[in-house]
């Protein structure tokens, strides 16, 4: 099997070679290949080199077209600080200086901002990888682009006093993460990532989840399987336990689990939705290889009878973490049978 048909195997709760392994290196294959993160997220030719150089490096079964989590807001609007070795900041929310959102409208994937270069990433990365190995692009979920946006505790704040408002700027960040993600997979992304850390019940809870994010989510991932996205891949950082039972609502064919979620208890909440992770990613800058590979080697276990499942980290993997661990993971993937 090749990698997507390994992937293909486990989202279906079939029986792969292996089982796939998707380690989430975004920045981390910029400093594998000494490039400076402030040049990697800006040039959409650099970063696909440095991805495909990492897959060879490696030899997992997907890469990323993903620079940063300010793309969409910058392209919108948003001023940005960035930095040499560090992904860039927030300076000015589009939305905090007084811009009416009346006046705004989703910005074009092929014309703003940085997304022509993550466009033209996953070009490359299409080109070189064919339908070999997995092309997974990224787009903020509506919630976190909204905080992106307008500022994380104004946000919340309007969400409180002016629910209405807020919905129609959950409604806006909606159609810019349809838009792009859908430019992405005109590129040539086998899928779009979502990335919505801030719809954790760390930051919300499950009830206004429920009421506000589900329904757009459910819009965003329906947008893209009419589209022709391979899977819908839903990531929600820190402790989603409380969540997960919502997300066939919403359409997830792949759910991302972070290191404080127990396996066992996903399992429990989705028993038809294939689940991916869930190394604690700074186990990576301070494990040591072997310790890697006995976790790795834990959740294989834990996961043998079901199926559904894809040994990854339960977020990004550290730019400044260890290659011995990231080979580690792998090699026990590889080496389970």
């Amino acid at each position: 099997m090749n990698s997507i048909e390994r992937i293909k195997a486990a989202l279906n709760f079939k029986q792969p070679d292996r089982v796939p392994v998707i380690a989430q290196v975004f920045g981390h294959a910029a400093i594998l290949a000494g490039v400076a993160l402030g040049d990697y997220v800006r040039n959409g030719e650099l970063l696909a080199r440095c991805q495909l150089q990492a897959l060879q490096f490696y030899g997992y079964d997907a890469v990323f077209a993903l620079m940063d989590a300010n793309v969409e807001t910058e392209a919108a609007g948003s001023i940005l600080t960035y930095r040499t070795d560090q992904y860039p900041i927030v300076k000015s929310a589009v939305l905090a200086n007084g811009t009416d959102l009346n006046t705004l409208l989703p910005p074009n994937p092929w014309q703003a901002g940085r997304m022509p270069e993550l466009l033209k990433a996953v070009r490359i990365l299409r080109q070189e990888a064919g339908d070999s190995v997995l092309v997974v692009g990224c787009v903020l979920g509506p919630m976190t682009l909204a905080t992106q946006l307008l500022g994380i505790e104004a946000a919340l704040y309007l969400a409180i006093d002016e629910p209405e408002q807020f919905a129609h700027l959950l409604g806006f960040a909606t159609k810019i993460a349809m838009r792009f993600g859908v430019a992405q997979i005109e590129a040539g992304a086998h899928l779009p990532m979502v990335f919505e850390p801030s719809a954790s019940p760390e930051v919300i809870p499950a009830p206004f989840y429920r009421e506000f994010v589900l329904p757009y989510l459910n819009q965003v991932f329906t947008t893209f399987k009419q589209a022709g996205s391979a899977a819908n891949w839903l990531h929600t950082a820190g402790p989603a336990t409380p969540i997960l039972h919502l997300y066939p609502q919403a359409r997830v064919d792949l759910a991302n689990i972070d290191f404080c979620v127990d396996p066992l208890d996903a399992m429990q909440a989705l028993p038809q939705t294939c689940l991916n992770g869930n190394i604690k990613p700074l186990a990576y800058v301070e494990a040591t290889p072997e310790e890697i590979a006995a976790e790795s080697s834990r959740l294989l276990k834990l996961f043998a009878n079901r199926g559904g499942f894809i040994l990854s980290s339960g977020c990004e993997i550290p730019p400044e973490s260890k290659p011995e661990n990231i080979a580690a993971m792998v090699t026990a993937a590889c080496q389970e049978k």
